[in-house]
This record gives structure tokens, sequence and C-alpha cells, in this order.
């Protein structure tokens, strides 16, 4: 399997609001950044939108070192829980409605394909390809705006 590093970020001007999202994609000395963004939506959709979009470039099963900066996804993910809600139909353990479920479903399956390791960054901190990951994540959320 071929090992990658992805790194992801999401934002949005407003919760909800105009968002975007930016990831970096590294095999061996080959580097690829990917962005997008949205008129209407979360900084929670714009993290798992970045992390499926960094997943899903990947053109074969892969071993990927995965970084973000928020704990939103990696404790939902390393602490089993969108498993979790998934099996409940969705509901979580206090009988609300899990956010974001479509989104839950994508990456769910990618996780299916590919062997991820999620490792917290702290966002805002210097950690170089978080910062560039937000750059891209911000300047797409700008563009929505117009």
């Amino acid at each position: 399997m071929k090992r990658v590093e992805i790194f992801t970020d999401g934002a949005c001007s407003g919760n909800p609001g105009p968002g975007g999202y930016g990831v970096i994609l590294r095999y061996k000395d080959s580097v690829k950044e990917l962005s997008g963004g949205e008129r209407e939506t979360t900084n929670n959709r714009m993290e798992l939108t970045a992390v499926i979009t960094g997943l899903s470039a990947l053109k074969e099963p892969c071993e990927v070192e995965l970084y973000s900066d928020s704990k939103y996804i990696i404790d939902a993910v390393t602490k089993g829980w969108a498993k979790q809600w998934q099996a409940n139909g969705w509901i979580k353990g206090d009988k609300k409605k899990a956010l974001n479920s479509d989104l839950w479903e994508m990456l769910l399956a990618l996780l299916d394909v590919h062997k991820v390791n999620f490792i917290w960054v702290k966002g805002h901190a210097g950690h170089t390809e978080n910062e560039r990951c937000d750059q891209l994540a911000v300047a797409e959320s700008q563009k929505m705006k117009l």
C-alpha cells in the first residue's frame, strides 16, 4: 500500500455562512493542493468535506496519515462515535439527531477503503501545512461571499 499524508482544514465566515476547505496531499516528493467552498454551510461541514475530498482523491487504497485541527472529526472517528451514530440511525447517545449524517456516511465508506491514522494538530499554531490549508479554505470562503 502506498503511504500518503493528507492535511485538511475548513473555514466558515459566520456559522452558518459562506465556507471553504483546503487539502494538501503528499506522496513522496509529489504535492497536490485541493480546495472548494459552498455559499451556505457550517465550519464542521467544511472540515468534513476537506477530509472526504482528500481521501476521495486517492486512486487506490492507501495508508494515510491524516492531519486535522478538527476535534469534531478526530474524536468522532477515533472514539467510535460516528460508527455508533450510524448504527443507531444517526441518533447520538443524548437522543439528538447527529448532524451532517450525509457527510459522515461518505467518510465512513472511505474509511473502509483506506487505512487512516488521524492526527490532531493545533490550529493557527504555526503548523506549516495546516496554515496553508487554512489559507486555501479562507480564500474559498471569501469567493463564496461574492
